[in-house]
């Protein structure tokens, strides 16, 4: 491969420049509508949780943390039983 210099030529087909031109001109469009609706989101004001939605989460909350109470109990009862097999093992 030879090296690269001022007088390196490059053979690009038209066909080839027109498809990059239009690839570019279509990222440069996505890149500003997108930064146009960012700017537009930005100025809308922010939707109010509806007490349906809070009733919701708060109910999934509550339940995770019973979840969590009946995991740790039987965590505790399964610690006991193991408690208890190693004072057995222990006092032999």
């Amino acid at each position: 491969m030879g090296e690269l210099s001022e007088d390196t030529k490059f053979q690009i087909s038209i066909k080839t420049m027109i498809g990059i031109g239009v690839a570019l001109a279509t990222l440069v469009g996505m890149y500003y509508t997108l930064q146009e609706e960012i700017e537009e989101a930005k100025l809308l004001p922010e939707p109010p949780v509806s007490r349906t939605e809070y009733d919701l989460k708060d109910e999934l909350i509550r339940e995770s943390i019973m979840n969590t109470e009946e995991k740790v109990q039987e965590n505790s009862q399964k610690l006991d039983k193991i408690d208890e097999k190693l004072y057995e093992i222990i006092k032999k």
